[in-house]
């Protein structure tokens, strides 16, 4: 991984970036919010396993809806 990358990903904590993995689950972000969350998620394995799990969520209760 290219060391800039890393570093721009750390703009980001875990915290925050779960707190805004979850709050678009309800909202259009930012181009600057969207782009902070990819340069996190691209160094975070933990984060981007957390926004799967957030997907395969959403699916399963739309799936349960209909």
């Amino acid at each position: 991984m290219k060391p800039l990358r890393r570093l721009l990903g750390h703009i980001l904590s875990c915290k925050d970036a779960t707190r805004v993995l979850s709050q678009a689950q309800d909202r259009t972000l930012s181009g600057f919010a969207r782009w902070k969350l990819r340069m996190h998620l691209g160094v975070c394995d933990a984060c981007s396993r957390f926004e799967q799990q957030l997907h395969f969520l959403r699916e399963a209760m739309q799936r349960f809806r209909s």
